[in-house]
């Protein structure tokens, strides 16, 4: 193992990270929830869910050397994929959360009978 080859995969501990994100805001749909609570949690899955469509695109870029590579990059290049997705999902998304939300109401009232 050479000193430029990392201990552990820096991209684990990324993906660990987007996956508690979805854990909390499982967590926040246990109890009848508020119309803003629902809505905030459909945002929330939808920039989730195009965060992991946005990846793969990244992935087979090439960096530049001059300004780097390495596991640092793969950090800041999964937190820079994570905002684009908080960013489409925040600005309309792509009709995800619209349906979620529909859903997560549904089952709400279901659950209340």
């Amino acid at each position: 193992m050479g000193l430029d080859t990392p201990i552990i995969d820096l991209s684990q501990i990324a993906n660990t990270a987007r996956a508690g994100q979805a854990e909390r805001a499982a967590a926040r749909l246990r109890g009848p929830l508020a119309d803003d609570q629902v809505r905030r949690a459909a945002e929330e899955f939808e920039a989730v869910f195009i965060s992991q469509m946005l990846a793969p695109m990244f992935e087979g870029l090439e960096t530049d050397e001059l300004f780097g590579g390495g596991p640092g990059e793969d950090i800041y290049r999964s937190i820079l994929v994570e905002e684009y997705g908080k960013a489409i999902a925040r600005s309309g998304g792509i009709g995800i959360a619209d349906a979620v939300q529909r859903e997560i109401l549904r089952l709400q009232e279901v659950n209340q009978e």
